[in-house]
């Protein structure tokens, strides 16, 4: 017997004892990620790892969780995987503080701009950063009153698109968030 699908799901992360919280985030892995993706990803020691969907093969996230917890969503490629949720509200707290709430989604963007099913969710939610995947193009924007960040893509090359992956860092009185080559292991930036 088949399981019902997992429509939504949340979870909490515990800062560190100074504050600070590394999550790597990775997206349309598509059952093939860059070869060096692990290794680099395990360099920036995160805490936890964010899978924002179209993961492929499973045994990608068995791979992840070698080195973090890994928190993961259904992407639309992925229809053999019911167990994901299509969405996952994560809080980073501190004791009993929420300090930041993040939705995990596969498809959240129409461009550089949030799309309004995914803005309404996200509202109803009450996060502050909507983390996606889907058009595998590296996105940090804003609308309105919400964040938004697509990690890019580790998965096969796309078109002329750049191979990378971000990372979400929390201090006690910032949120940061970056890009990373899968190539090189650097920061990465729009040329």
């Amino acid at each position: 017997m088949a399981r019902p699908k997992t429509v939504e799901s949340s979870a909490r992360v515990a800062v560190r004892g100074d504050g600070s919280l590394r999550l790597a985030v990775v997206a349309d892995t598509h059952s093939a990620p860059h070869p060096a993706t692990t290794k680099h990803v395990r360099s920036l020691s995160p805490d936890a790892i964010l899978h924002a969907g179209d993961i492929g093969d499973l045994a990608v996230l068995d791979e992840l969780a070698a080195i973090a917890p890994v928190f993961a969503v259904c992407g639309n490629i992925d229809a053999r995987a019911p167990s994901l949720p299509d969405h996952l509200t994560l809080d980073i707290v501190a004791g009993d503080v929420t300090l930041l709430r993040i939705l995990l989604m596969h498809i959240a963007v129409d461009g550089p701009r949030l799309r309004a099913d995914a803005g309404r969710l996200a509202r109803s939610r009450d996060v502050s950063l909507v983390v996606c995947g889907h058009s595998h193009v590296p996105l940090v924007s804003r609308d309105r009153d919400l964040s938004v960040f697509n990690p890019g893509s580790v998965g096969p090359r796309r078109f002329r698109l750049p191979i990378v992956f971000g990372t979400i860092d929390v201090t006690p009185t910032a949120v940061h968030l970056a890009h990373y080559d899968c190539d090189t292991g650097l920061r990465w930036t729009p040329s």
